[in-house]
């Protein structure tokens, strides 16, 4: 069923998936709905709607992606890191997030499920340092877009982008954007049965 539903909405977003990484993508909702019900990762409970929310949407970025080093802060249990990085085998990703249970949850699915291009490193973002910066940071949890800013801005290299992935934009935090970084692009995401408001809003240092 879920596999049917996974082959209808990548046709719908214009996205072509090998076999493999179509069951990958199955895997990560099966493993998320099992550790779900003892560590609480999310707040969605059904399979499908993970499915939608959780896989589609983050998938919904993937053709805006440019360069090899992503990092995903705040990832959670790996979203959108984990379906972008089955999609993009030629990428690298780093997912950062502060609670044990989510990093000990990606490293499972990472085991599992044989996705050679991701690491999950447990800390706060303002405490992790890396010796190599990124060509993009992502994020999708962060409460504003000032606040992901604040805390990111020693991620990028110097021509690296942050993407925020947004639900509905105000523009009291488009004018709220922090001196030092402007907004490139905009783009509306559709999401297969989703009928609420996606955005993705690339940003760079000044």
């Amino acid at each position: 069923m879920l596999a049917t539903q996974l082959s209808e909405y990548l046709t719908e977003m214009n996205i072509s998936a090998t076999e493999l990484q179509q069951k990958q993508l199955i895997g990560f909702v099966e493993m998320l709905n099992k550790w779900n019900k003892a560590y609480n990762l999310t707040s969605v409970r059904s399979p499908e709607q993970m499915l939608i929310r959780h896989v589609m949407d983050s998938l919904a970025v993937s053709s805006y992606l440019d360069g090899q080093r992503f990092i995903d802060v705040g990832t959670g249990p790996g979203l959108p890191g984990i379906p972008l990085a089955i999609m993009n085998p030629d990428k690298e990703f780093v997912l950062l997030d502060s609670l044990g249970k989510r990093i000990r949850f990606q490293k499972q699915v990472q085991f599992e499920l044989k996705i050679n291009n991701i690491t999950s490193i447990e800390s706060r973002v303002e405490a992790y340092q890396p010796e190599d910066k990124f060509d993009g940071v992502l994020s999708r949890a962060f409460a504003s877009i000032s606040d992901m800013l604040n805390w990111c801005h020693h991620l990028p290299k110097a021509d690296g982008q942050f993407y925020a992935l947004k639900g509905q934009l105000t523009e009291q935090e488009l004018t709220a954007i922090p001196e030092g970084f402007k907004l490139v692009d905009t783009h509306v995401l559709r999401v297969p049965r989703l009928d609420e408001q996606r955005h993705l809003l690339k940003l760079v240092k000044v």
